[in-house]
């Protein structure tokens, strides 16, 4: 029997892609094996990941600077909120590169960017969600400036009180960005699939897994405050090993096409 929203090829008429791609039951051990083989994609890889997190703290430290420079020290906050947020698309070049180790090619970052022109209208249509969503986050974090106002005197208990209610918000934001994305940008490099499809597999696979992808994404968190904690330095590193570990899980997470 074929299965539903699938026609053969034989059938004498295109296939029809689905709604979105079952996913596979994962082993609680799954994200840090995930972290393993990103770190062995990235010494693999050692030039090209590290000039790609090299490329992304640049970015990083231009946001910071022109957000410092403007004297608005809670902006910043927000910025790098929003940078966490976009990281799953600045990442497409470091899926690329272990796509190419997997298939025994030598690494380039020319593939990458061909590659991502390749598939420029998907992740164009998927930038503009996140754009849209990294939007509302702007609008609700310039609620939050609202009960801190930068411009009275602010104690290390108010301090406190807006990181804490901030990261609240930004949380909510953060599990949207993430459950929509967790494998949707690995899987239009590798299917060629729309972003549709792509988005709702990924919500699939979340919520087929909910305690792996809980791990997964506490891992991501852990190791961001690592790289913040080092002034972005670490994240030149940390960067490139998520965006790997990434790539490997999209692969373990999605069902194979029959």
């Amino acid at each position: 029997m074929p299965e539903p929203g699938v026609v053969r090829p034989d059938d004498g008429a295109e296939k029809i892609e689905p709604l979105f791609y079952p996913s596979n039951t994962l082993p609680l051990d799954a994200p840090m094996r995930w972290l393993r083989l990103g770190w062995n994609d990235l010494k693999r890889a050692r030039g090209q990941s590290l000039a790609y997190g090299i490329g992304l703290v640049l970015f990083l430290y231009l946001v910071t600077w022109l957000a410092w420079g403007d004297g608005n020290t809670l902006a910043l906050f927000t910025l790098i909120v929003a940078f966490i947020l976009a990281g799953p698309v600045l990442a497409f070049g470091l899926y690329s590169i272990s796509r190419q180790l997997e298939q025994g090619r030598p690494p380039q970052l020319g593939i990458c960017f061909k590659e991502s022109r390749n598939h420029l209208r998907n992740e164009l249509l998927f930038a503009l969600v996140m754009l849209i969503v990294l939007l509302i986050w702007a609008r609700a974090a310039s609620m939050v400036h609202i009960f801190f106002p930068s411009h009275e005197e602010m104690d290390a208990v108010s301090w406190l009180q807006f990181f804490a209610v901030g990261s609240a918000v930004g949380a909510v934001f953060a599990a949207i960005v993430f459950a929509s994305s967790v494998v949707s940008l690995p899987m239009m490099l590798d299917r060629g699939t729309d972003a549709i499809t792509s988005a709702l597999t990924s919500v699939n696979a979340v919520l087929s897994n909910k305690t792996v992808m809980f791990e997964w994404a506490t891992l991501i968190v852990a190791l961001s405050l690592i790289g913040f904690s080092t002034l972005y330095l670490g994240f030149i590193v940390i960067l490139p090993l998520i965006g790997h570990a990434t790539w490997h899980a999209y692969r373990e997470t999605v069902k194979a096409p029959d």
